[in-house]
Order: structure tokens, then sequence, then C-alpha cells
């Protein structure tokens, strides 16, 4: 068969046919993501965060973890403490931190209504900031596919992202997204994100006190598919190098795992919260 040039130009259109676009991937992931926002408010879970501090070296000076058993009254996350670094409350502690669930429990019953509209109201503008927040990601990087991979047995897109130059953000803080770059692991099945890697590449200043974090700082977020129907974050790791009001460095890692997640069922009033029973 004679290579022709018209053969070879079919031959690249198909050939671009078949490879994926990976910004048409990482724009369908964000829409499937809202999936995420509705079905995250059924589950309850424990959330274990532990901080490392660091020396000069990079050796760990200090740990500190607290673990929280996280459930969702009447829309928002309350976090019960169950555990210090490493250990049980001790009993008087534990009966404390019941008397404040049940303190918060009952200030719910006995909201009246036009305050609880007010609070739901600036919650749902949280979770609106945050979606548009995220609907932004595609339009702050150029993308490349950079390959395939099988994670947990599911195969996954492999993106890398890079920022646009000049990239202006047309929401709040969606100017930070030109300080990172960045790959994403997708699943091709469900299109949700199962893992992201970033690093800082600029500076970073956040907070009213004046702290700045330093570019080379990583970050990782992992989530997994629960009960067959939405995916939810199981762990996130930042190695950072700070400044804290732009003198003082900080070295240090914060590591969040979030695992036990129980389907709960609830009216949507409130507060008698019961959890649904766990697929095997």
């Amino acid at each position: 068969m004679r290579f022709t040039p018209v053969l070879a130009c079919l031959l690249l259109r198909f050939a671009a046919a078949q490879t994926p676009d990976p910004l048409e991937i990482v724009r369908r992931s964000v829409e499937q993501d809202r999936l995420n926002f509705r079905r995250a408010n059924d589950y309850s879970y424990v959330q274990h965060t532990e901080q490392r501090e660091l020396d000069e070296q990079g050796r760990i000076r200090r740990i500190e973890s607290r673990t929280f058993d996280v459930i969702v009254i009447d829309g928002e996350p309350y976090e019960k403490l169950v555990a210090r670094n490493g250990k049980p409350l001790s009993e008087a502690e534990a009966r404390k931190e019941q008397q404040k669930l049940d303190r918060e429990l009952a200030r719910r019953r006995s909201e009246d209504p036009g305050r609880r509209s007010r609070r739901m109201s600036k919650e749902e503008k949280r979770r609106m900031e945050g979606r548009e927040f995220a609907r932004e990601i595609p339009e702050a990087f150029r993308f490349r596919l950079a390959g395939e991979e099988r994670l947990e047995g599911r195969p996954e897109w492999v993106i890398d992202a890079e920022p646009k130059p000049g990239y202006k953000g047309k929401v709040k803080r969606a100017d930070l997204l030109s300080k990172f770059r960045g790959r994403l692991w997708i699943d091709q099945q469900d299109y949700q994100w199962i893992r992201v890697e970033a690093e800082t590449i600029a500076p970073v200043r956040f907070g009213w006190i004046l702290a700045k974090l330093d570019p080379g700082a990583k970050m990782v977020f992992e989530q997994r598919r629960v009960h067959d129907e939405v995916w939810l974050p199981s762990r996130a790791h930042m190695q950072l190098s700070a400044r804290l009001a732009l003198i003082r460095k900080l070295r240090g890692e914060v590591e969040v795992l979030w695992r036990d997640y129980r389907k709960f069922q609830a009216d949507s009033r409130i507060t008698e919260v019961s959890e649904a029973p766990l697929a095997p």
C-alpha cells in the first residue's frame, strides 16, 4: 500500500479521534463532582488529622493528632472529638464532648424558622462558592494526557495540569489556581478524581495573620468509591514550608484520613440521627 499524503492525513485524523481530549475529561469530571456535593451529606464518618512539626533537616520534632466522629446535623457537619494523640478520651472528656453534642442538638430543635433559613442560606452560599471555584479549574490550566494507569483495579486517565499564563479568575480566590501545577488521576468509568498531586510554583499568601506558603509545597488528595454510589475523600497530605507573619519559618506535614463512612437517615428538620445498616 502506497503511503500517500492523503493516507497520512487520514491516519492522523483517526489517531486524533481515538485520543481522549484531556480538557473535556476534566470538564466532565468537574460536573460529575456535583453529585458528590449532594450525596456527601448522607454520610457520617471518622476523620483523623495528624500534624507533624519538622526541624531544618526534615526530622520530626513533634506530632499531634486528633480524631473526630463527624455527623451532619441539619445540613452541616458536626465534629465530635473522640481521641487525641492516638488515645481515646478519658471518661470525663468523653462525657463533656457528648454534652456539647447534646446542647447542639437541643439548639437545633428549638431554632426558629427564620434563623434556620438564614443559616441554611449561608451554608448553601458557601457550597455554591465551592462549586463555582471548581468550575474555574478547566479554564485555569493547560492539560496534557500523560498516559493511562490502573488504580485499585480501575482504569484511570493520568493528566498533567500547568497554569495558563495570564489567567485571571472570575470567582473568589480563583487566582490561587495560577500558583499551582499538578497531576490528576481520573476514573475512566465515573469521571471522578481518584488522586490529585499538586505543587506550589509561586508564594501563596493567606489569612489575616500574613502567613505565606513557599514554592515547593506539595499536596496529595485521594478519593474512593463508597457504597457504589458516591466518591468521598479518603486521604489528604500536605508537606509545606511556610512563613508566619512573613518572618518565622515553619516546616511541617499535615495528613488527614477519612474512614468508616456510614450512611445515616435523618428527617429534614433535624435532629434525630440514626445510621442505616452497612452493606457487607
